[in-house]
C-alpha cells in the first residue's frame, strides 16, 4: 500500500503542466518584434497561447492530487522512514485515504488525461512541423540516463518499471546498458568547491563552497578555470542526459510498449525518423509523450488504491527501522528515482544515529553541470554547440533549447554582448559562457 500512495504523490506533478506549455508554445513566440515562423497561422498561434492561460487554472486545480497525498507542492510532507503518514481509513471521513477522497483523485486524473489528450499533444503536434529546423538543433550529448521507475510488481525487480533503466550512448538506440551505481562520480574541477578536483564518488562527495571567480561586476568567466557553483556528474567518465527524453530513449531502446507505441505515433504523425528525437524539439515532443502515459499510469494507481482500501489493506508504514536503536553503529546506502526532470539520486552516511555526510545528484546537476577536468562539456552546453543566433541581442534561440530542458535554477544572470550592452535574462547560469 505503502508505494501506491507514494507512487500517486510523486507523480502528481509529471502530467503535462503549464510550464510544458510554456515550452511548448511561448519557447517558440518571439514575442519581442521577431518574424514567426512564415507558415505559422495566426490561428495556431492564438490557440497555442490561449491554451497555456488555461493550463495556469488546469495546474492549479491538478496539483491538488499532489496536496491531498503530501501535504503540500512541491515538496511533500507525508514521507517519513519506513513509509507514509498518509492515514487510510474507509471508515473514517477525515481520514486522507477514504472512498471521498478516492473519488475526488479520479476526478482530477480524469481532467489530465483531457488536458494531455485534448490540449498538450494536439498543440505539440500542431507547432512542431512549423519548425522542422529544430529537429536538428541541440542536439547535445546523445548519451541518456535513466534510474527506471514505476514498479508494476516487485518494486526491486527493474524488468517491470514502466520507465526501464538503462543507459544508451552515442546516440545507438540499437542496445541499452545496465547502470552500475559505482561508476557515478561528480567533478569540481571547474566549479567553486575545495575538494579534489576529479571525480570522486558521490558516497564520499564533499561540499565546501570557495568562490574563486571575478569579483563583480564582470564581463567574462574564463571556461577553463572554475565558473560554476554546479558540479559534474559523470557517468563511467561520460557525461549524461537525464529527464523526459532519456526516459523515453532507454524505454524506445528497450522495446517497453507504451513507449514504443507513443513515440512511434508520434514519428508517424510527423513523418519524421527515431534520430529527431536528438533534438530540442525532441525533449519537448518526449516530455508530452511522457505525460501521455503517466496520464494512463495515474489511472492504475488509483485503481490499486481503491482497490487495496477496499480490501482492508491500509498499511502505509514499516516500522522495523523507526527506532534508531534498531541500527547499526555505523550505515552506508543511496536511493535513487526518476523525477520529473530526470534521474535523482541520494547517498547517505549514518555513524552514531546521526548523518555524517549527505550527498544528492539532482537531475539538474547532470543537465546543467560545467566542463569535467577533462574539459569535456555537460549537456546544456553541448546542446548550445552550433546553434545558430538570428539576433544576438535577442538571444531566443538559445532559451529554446535551455527551455527543452526544464532547467530547475532559481536565478537569472546577466547576459553582456561585445559591446558591454547588459540583458538580464533568466536562464540558467553558464549557457552562455564562450570557450
Amino acid at each position: 500500500m505503502t508505494k501506491r500512495a507514494a507512487a500517486l504523490s510523486s507523480s502528481a506533478g509529471r502530467p503535462a503542466s503549464s510550464s510544458a506549455l510554456v515550452t511548448c508554445a511561448a519557447s517558440f513566440n518571439p514575442g519581442s518584434g521577431r518574424p514567426y515562423s512564415p507558415t505559422m497561422s495566426a490561428e495556431v498561434d492564438l490557440l497555442a497561447v490561449a491554451h497555456y492561460l488555461e493550463a495556469l487554472t488546469w495546474q492549479k486545480d491538478f496539483i491538488r492530487l499532489h496536496a491531498v497525498l503530501g501535504g503540500k507542492n512541491p515538496h511533500p510532507q507525508s514521507f517519513l522512514v519506513g513509509g507514509m503518514s498518509t492515514a487510510m481509513d474507509p471508515n473514517e471521513p477525515a481520514a486522507v485515504i477514504n472512498p471521498t477522497n478516492i473519488v475526488f483523485l479520479r476526478t482530477l486524473v480524469a481532467s489530465a488525461r483531457k488536458f494531455v489528450e485534448q490540449y498538450y499533444i494536439p498543440d505539440v503536434l500542431a507547432i512542431a512541423p512549423l519548425y522542422k529546423d529544430w529537429f536538428t538543433r541541440g542536439e547535445g550529448l546523445g548519451n541518456f540516463l535513466c534510474y527506471g521507475d514505476y514498479s508494476s510488481g516487485d518494486y526491486k525487480d527493474a524488468s517491470t518499471f514502466l520507465f526501464p533503466r538503462g543507459i544508451v550512448t552515442g546516440h545507438d538506440i540499437s542496445k541499452v546498458l545496465p547502470v552500475d551505481e559505482t561508476k557515478i562520480t561528480e567533478s569540481v574541477s571547474h566549479a567553486w568547491y575545495d575538494s579534489p578536483p576529479n571525480g570522486i564518488h558521490p558516497s564520499k562527495g564533499e561540499t565546501k563552497p570557495k568562490y574563486t571567480g571575478p569579483k563583480a561586476p564582470y564581463t567574462q568567466l574564463d571556461v577553463e578555470a572554475k565558473y560554476s557553483w554546479l558540479k559534474a556528474p559523470r557517468y563511467d567518465g561520460m557525461p549524461m542526459e537525464v529527464g523526459p527524453l532519456a526516459r523515453m530513449v532507454v524505454g524506445y531502446a528497450s522495446g517497453q510498449k507504451d513507449i514504443k507505441a507513443a513515440v512511434d505515433g508520434v514519428l508517424k504523425a510527423l513523418n519524421a525518423p527515431p534520430t529527431v528525437l536528438f533534438s530540442t524539439l525532441g525533449r519537448i515532443a518526449a516530455r508530452a509523450l511522457e505525460s501521455q502515459i503517466m496520464v494512463g499510469r495515474l489511472e492504475k494507481l488509483v485503481d490499486e488504491l481503491d482497490d487495496n482500501l477496499a480490501h482492508g489493506n491500509t498499511t502505509i508504514f514499516n516500522p522495523a527501522r523507526w527506532d534508531p536503536g534498531s541500527w547499526p553503529a555505523t550505515a552506508q546506502g543511496y536511493g535513487w528515482h526518476e523525477a520529473p526532470r530526470g534521474s535523482l539520486g541520494h547517498w547517505v552516511e549514518i555513524e552514531n544515529k546521526a548523518i555524517k555526510n549527505y550527498q544528492a545528484v539532482v537531475p539538474t546537476t547532470w543537465n546543467a553541470g560545467p566542463r569535467d577536468e577533462k574539459g569535456v562539456k555537460g549537456a546544456y552546453e553541448a546542446s548550445l554547440v552550433n546553434t545558430p543566433v538570428a539576433d544576438p541581442n535577442r538571444p531566443l534561440e538559445i532559451l529554446r533549447t535551455i527551455h527543452s530542458f526544464d532547467p530547475c535554477i532559481a536565478c537569472a544572470v546577466h547576459t553582456v554582448d561585445a559591446q558591454g550592452r547588459e540583458y538580464s535574462i533568466p536562464v540558467p547560469a553558464g549557457v552562455l559562457l564562450k570557450g
